[in-house]
């Protein structure tokens, strides 16, 4: 359960002050991995205020008012006068109301005292304050200041029945969920703790800590050798930090991640994916829309004198889109290509292995899904157009492009006239079906696939597979919700399996 009351964190300007650029007007700074931290603290539901001491230099206060006030970090209170108050008497007001805590890197015996009669709880960073002033809590790295705060909050304001909840997932993802709020600092109403894992301290230290791991594996891949794609998790590389967390899972397999990385490693090869989509077919789907995976195959070269008899085989007809066997995790991944005739896999540069795979046409009209715990969720976007508009403009050569960046998408004179509502094409039903079917495939807790319609056959044809997807096309408070009921469903899932071999 939350804590009912609000959470104060007051950081003294000694903890975000660069001392050797303070010298000058134009060379006042924050510390390295103030931004980074002030930006986490902008998601966290904290309330953050900056206070700094009587008569700090003026190029010093200014420049705080300004990060304070800067639109990157939301909303932070500088404690200056306020009304008849000053800094220290506002701060003891707040000590009623709320649970405060004071981070401070200087040793202010007066100041420190007076907040600890105040119930305050002191954090001194990088500097051993508590030798001075008992009671005081060393921090040896700004870094570990997040997880220092989650752990006091659950263990002093909350109890067992809050879990913290250790991720690590690329900036541009990590900032994605968190300014929806599925990353709060402060208790959620799932009564969690989400705090970043850092690299730059060691790991063992911060697990220990921690009651679950939130990852994005695929986010740390360094390197994949295409020539073991087949056999993951062999020929990956991840990074130093990543490896460092499969070791310490390894070694303690009681410890609770959410997913094991051995249900995601399929998703890293598009040849595996295909093989998951095919037993699509053991679902019953009688009286409803043919429920199926594209049709595909491998090719380890282009210039394979019986590739035309392959494609026979697969069931496979010009266009096909051509997609590198890797599914993510390296750069090339999503190079794609849409090949009209056979002449044109001649000069092409789609990396190799490769998935051969039957362009469907769909109206200019994929639908999104997530699962999310035991929730389904979709939406609807615009894609490619049908073939016939591509093929135009292709120039007697593959068409190729970057499915992240560069995916071609149907204009208003391509898109069909039907007339026909985007829902109405859709059995939503039959797919949430299959959603339920995937989920117990692959025994995984957040997914995504996307699939399209056939224009025609009717056939619903899931083209996509990938872990943790942003879910950004659902509304947050949807999303939100389930994403945290999910992680609590998650934790009590592994625990209690752990129980039970135990």
């Amino acid at each position: 359960m939350a804590t009912g009351r609000p959470v104060r964190l007051v950081l003294d300007a000694s903890l975000l002050l660069d001392p050797s650029s303070t010298r000058e007007a134009a060379a006042v700074a924050l510390r390295p991995g103030v931004e980074e931290l002030l930006r986490r603290l902008r998601y966290s539901n904290l309330s953050v205020a900056i206070c700094y001491a009587e008569g700090m230099p003026t190029n010093e206060s200014d420049f705080l008012e300004k990060v304070a006030s800067s639109h990157l970090f939301g909303s932070i209170v500088l404690l200056a006068k306020s009304g008849n108050l000053s800094p220290i008497e506002l701060m003891i007001e707040w000590s009623r109301t709320s649970f405060c805590f004071y981070a401070t890197s200087r040793v202010d015996k007066g100041l420190i005292s007076e907040l600890q009669n105040q119930n305050w709880r002191v954090l001194s960073v990088a500097n051993e304050c508590s030798i001075e002033v008992p009671g005081v809590l060393n921090v040896q790295r700004l870094q570990e200041l997040l997880l220092t705060l989650a752990t006091l909050m659950k263990k002093e304001l909350c109890g067992s029945s809050v879990l913290v909840i250790g991720y690590i997932m690329k900036k541009s993802r990590e900032e994605d969920f968190a300014k929806r709020g599925a990353f709060p600092i402060y208790p959620s109403k799932g009564s969690l703790i989400f705090v970043p894992l850092s690299f730059e301290i060691p790991l063992s230290l911060q697990l220990q800590e921690v009651d679950m791991v939130l990852h994005k594996i695929t986010d740390e891949i360094v390197k994949i050798d295409p020539n073991c794609s087949i056999d993951f998790p062999k020929g990956i590389s991840f990074s130093a930090g990543m490896s460092e967390i499969i070791r310490f899972v390894e070694e303690h397999p009681d410890f609770c991640i959410m997913d094991p990385f051995k249900n995601i490693y399929p998703l890293l090869d598009r040849l595996q994916i295909q093989k998951i989509l095919v037993r699509l077919q053991e679902l019953g789907t009688e009286g409803k829309p043919k429920l199926r995976a594209p049709y595909s195959c491998k090719v380890d070269s282009f210039h394979n004198g019986e590739l035309d008899k392959h494609l026979v085989e697969a069931n496979l007809s010009f266009p096909l889109i051509v997609k590198p066997q890797v599914a993510c995790g390296v750069a090339d991944a999503h190079n794609m290509a849409l090949v009209f005739q056979i002449e044109e896999f001649s000069n092409l540069s789609v990396p190799l292995p490769a998935v051969l795979q039957e362009y469907v046409d769909h109206g200019s009209k994929i639908f999104k899904f997530y699962v999310i715990g035991d929730k389904v969720f979709y939406a609807v976007r615009d894609s490619m157009p049908n073939a016939r508009f591509l093929k135009p403009s292709s120039g007697g050569e593959a068409l190729t492009f970057n499915s992240l960046k560069t995916l071609p998408v149907a204009t208003n004179e391509q898109r069909p006239q039907t007339g026909a509502e985007d829902g109405k094409l859709l059995d939503a039903d039959l797919v949430e079906e299959a959603a339920k079917f995937l989920k117990g495939l692959l025994g995984l807790t957040v997914f995504g696939f996307d699939v399209v319609v056939q224009e025609g056959t009717g056939d619903h044809v899931i083209v996509d597979l990938n872990y943790l997807p942003s879910f950004k096309e659902v509304p947050d408070s949807e999303a939100v919700p389930a994403f945290w009921d999910a992680v609590r469903q998650a934790y009590e899932s592994t625990r209690g399996n752990a129980n039970a071999q135990g």
